[in-house]
């Protein structure tokens, strides 16, 4: 008897192509600019699309204070500004979407239409109130013209985030702990919290990841004290007039977005986790 050949699976060469190829098309740009990051000034323009004239020049660049550049500054500027804002977002968030999601009031669909609508506005809408408001309160160029707009940000996708999660979880994990006792409160901090930590542990990492690359109020409402890295490299200077400095610039992105890539990849379990979780194991 003839022994049949295994069909061909086209299906799974079409996936690993388009993965390929979104890989290539996503980490292309990154890539250049670590290239370029430790390429020699003189030969920024070098098509080679390999490590060439390697040097750490470009970093000692980036925090040269004698150009100009306070980048140690602005690095601990950002952090402030997306751990404070991730921080508040995180705590009004977990209550919001847990009141959302059990809570049963009216105009409930309303309040979710409304925090999502918050996050389609667009921020160049609101730059000159911004400005306008903060001057007449004396608050222009601190720490808070900062982070209050990006709560306001970064806010909708929190409680979106955990909204969804609260809606899957089971009712009788909440109802158990009010028959053994507890108050709602109790069963909210004690089961359904330690229960949502994959989930909180993803919002986080996103919105800390958002707020730490907003750059619009940031260029318009800091000041030089209070800028931040993604403004920062906006501004920076080159070793010589009239100069622009590509490989600086480079060298800046890469010390910015590197330690996110690695943040993400090393927590990449825990953000999966968290994005599909919706029941109890």
């Amino acid at each position: 008897m003839p022994v049949r050949r295994k069909k061909f699976d086209w299906g799974q060469v079409r996936t690993y192509v388009s993965a390929v190829v979104i890989l290539v098309w996503c980490l292309a740009p990154a890539y250049w600019m670590i290239v370029t990051a430790f390429r020699d000034t003189g030969f920024t323009f070098d098509p080679s699309i390999w490590p060439t004239h390697v040097t750490w020049d470009n970093f000692a660049t980036v925090f040269d204070e004698n150009l100009g550049n306070h980048f140690g500054r602005n690095l601990l500027n950002s952090l402030l500004v997306a751990g404070v804002t991730t921080i508040v977002a995180l705590v009004v968030g977990v209550f919001a979407a847990y009141a959302l999601a059990r809570l049963n009031f009216r105009f409930k669909f309303a309040v979710m239409g409304f925090i999502l609508g918050a996050s389609m506005f667009p921020g160049v809408a609101i730059v000159t109130p911004l400005f306008q408001l903060f001057t007449n309160i004396g608050w222009m160029g601190t720490y808070q013209v900062l982070i209050i707009p990006n709560i306001s940000f970064v806010l909708p996708l929190t409680v979106y985030t955990l909204t969804s999660f609260f809606r899957e979880m089971p009712w009788e994990l909440e109802e158990s702990a009010r028959i053994d006792g507890c108050t709602q409160g109790q069963a909210f901090r004690k089961v359904i919290l330690p229960l949502a930590a994959p989930a909180t542990f993803t919002t986080a990492i996103l919105a800390f990841i958002s707020a730490w690359n907003e750059f619009l109020i940031a260029s318009q409402l800091s000041s030089d004290s209070t800028r931040t890295v993604t403004v920062a490299i906006a501004y920076f200077a080159g070793a010589q007039p009239h100069q622009e400095p590509y490989t600086a610039v480079m060298a800046a992105g890469t010390i910015v977005t590197v330690p996110l890539v690695i943040l993400v990849l090393v927590f990449q379990r825990k953000i999966v986790a968290g994005l599909t979780a919706g029941a109890v194991k």
